[in-house]
């Protein structure tokens, strides 16, 4: 699967990837890949055959990976100029949380542009990236150049749903397709804010783990009209309650330190680090990002109980979304199990990793180094996400991931807003900006 031809076009002409990035966004988001969690959408197997031919037209082979039926992933890799060196891993996802059309100003699969911006699902997370990665990959390709090192280039499936039937399924049942990789690079990171007037970059270093919990309250089933001080639905509704409103102490970690420093070095002011409100303040529409990175969180997001209005069932049941700061995991399961309290029992459903890693050595240098070349004088700072990403799954095959997905927005964009929001919509400028700085990197990494 290393193996590619080169594809220069007869004319001598390469075409550019900021030619071809915009309508090769509009095509994918045009591709439903909405994922319900459940097994009921679309699936991603068009949208993998459609990059996987993207590919294959400048001569790269492409391996699509079927984890369930209609669910897939596609996998290329593209030999380097040093094969000897450890293989750097450029992925995105191609599944899409679902959009009810109605609430949309526009179709959310026509991909329509208006006001300079693609609009649709998928346009900010992330088939802005798929594109960019593709088009900067062609580019890369058609010119006869290597990269400096060995390329795996990967567009997994069920992302938005876990990673089970994508990255999640590829690492446990085909680790040889990332062998020799070391890094990682990926998406919700490398995107601008502005700070005091001035860009900066926030690159991705770090990552919250993930505890998806259920609750399951007990008590003693009965008729509704009689007295019962031991009632499942009370119980669990109580133990939601303190769960829900747990004031969360702050807790700074190493790299959101850092995160403020250079905060504080561009507005010149001091951040009190008792008040989370000043903290997230001067950051604009990106503070919904970084607020959430001062600590845990323990989300009630979905409760079940009954089957009767006149029948008090012997159990009761609760979905809670905890996100814990890296090296926190057990103090929030063992928080959120006092929380409970007695007669409900915690339960975990789903859990993923939490992911920290410097902001240092030569792979942050090139993304610092390509961002700069593309806009002098901004500044680029690490940050944490408060959600996941795919190299949660990477990292268990030892490969330390990124978020680095470069945009340069306008400052009244709400850009960290429309992650799964409603109106999601990326400026074309911002996606030529994004293959410009995409394959300065991926000819320097």
């Amino acid at each position: 699967m290393s193996e590619q031809s080169s594809a220069v076009p007869e004319h001598g002409v390469v075409p550019a990837a900021e030619d071809e990035v915009v309508d090769i966004c509009r095509d994918l988001i045009r591709i439903d890949t909405s994922n319900y969690g459940d097994g009921s959408g679309p699936g991603e197997r068009k949208a993998a055959e459609h990059v996987a031919a993207l590919l294959e037209e400048v001569g790269l082979t492409t391996e699509i990976v079927e984890s369930a039926p209609g669910r897939a992933s596609v996998v290329t890799r593209i030999t380097g100029a040093d094969p000897t060196r450890p293989a750097l891993v450029v992925h995105g996802h191609t599944d899409v949380v679902p959009a009810r059309a109605e609430d949309w100003r526009v179709d959310p699969f026509a991909a329509e542009v208006e006001d300079g911006c693609v609009w649709g699902r998928g346009a900010v997370d992330m088939k802005d990236m798929d594109a960019m990665i593709l088009a900067s990959v062609r580019e890369l390709v058609r010119s006869g150049r290597r990269p400096p090192r060995d390329l795996v280039v990967a567009f997994f499936a069920d992302e938005e749903a876990g990673g089970t039937y994508g990255a999640r399924y590829l690492v446990d049942h085909r680790p040889d397709l990332f062998e020799g990789a070391t890094e990682a690079v990926s998406e919700v990171g490398g995107f601008s804010t502005t700070i005091a007037g001035r860009r900066a970059y926030l690159l991705q270093t770090a990552e919250k783990g993930l505890l998806w919990l259920r609750l399951v309250a007990h008590g003693r089933a009965g008729h509704g009209s009689q007295v019962n001080t031991d009632n499942a639905v009370t119980r669990l509704c109580e133990a939601v309650a303190r769960i829900g409103a747990h004031p969360w102490p702050l807790d700074i970690t190493p790299t959101v330190r850092s995160f403020l420093d250079g905060v504080e070095e561009i507005t010149g002011t001091p951040l009190p680090a008792d008040d989370p409100d000043a903290l997230v303040a001067v950051l604009g529409s990106t503070a919904a990002f970084v607020g959430a990175t001062l600590r845990n969180t323990s989300n009630p997001t979905l409760l079940e109980a009954g089957y009767k209005h006149n029948v008090i069932p012997g159990s009761a049941s609760a979905l809670v979304d905890c996100r814990f700061i890296p090296g926190r995991e057990e103090q929030l399961l063992a928080t959120v199990r006092e929380l409970a309290g007695s007669g409900v029992d915690v339960e975990t459903v789903h859990r993923a990793v939490s992911l920290d890693t410097p902001f240092s050595g030569a792979l942050v240098d090139a993304m610092v180094g390509a961002l700069e070349a593309e806009d002098p004088g901004c500044a680029v700072l690490p940050y944490c996400l408060s959600g996941g990403t795919d190299n949660k799954s990477l990292s268990d095959l030892g490969i330390t991931g990124y978020g680095f997905a470069p945009l340069r927005l306008p400052p009244e964009l709400d850009f960290a807003g429309m992650f799964h929001g409603v109106d999601e919509r990326v400026p074309l400028d911002a996606l030529r900006f994004g293959v410009r700085v995409l394959r300065r990197f991926l000819e320097t990494a």
